[in-house]
């Protein structure tokens, strides 16, 4: 393993250091899987394939609701507020 030095705001340490004793761990082994999860988070994908998939999804799916492109604001809100 290579060894190196991170710095975390003090919400972070404190937070890291109760779940590393809840879950029986080491500070660094969580950390190591939290690498792992970003690097396996599909990020090698280029630009180009994510304007393709964009692309492609776009129009795909139907609301049913006819004035959204006008009243999409509205909507959101009323989501939102959910």
């Amino acid at each position: 393993m290579i060894r190196t030095q991170v710095q975390l705001t003090e919400a972070q340490f404190e937070a890291l250091k109760k779940l590393s004793a809840a879950e029986n761990l080491s500070m660094a082994e969580l950390i190591r899987r939290g690498v792992d999860l970003i690097l396996a988070s599909g990020t090698d994908i280029d630009n180009g394939e994510r304007i393709n998939r964009a692309l492609a999804a776009a129009g795909r799916f139907r609301s049913g609701v006819k004035d959204l492109s006008v009243n999409h604001s509205t909507y959101f809100a009323e989501a939102v507020a959910e």
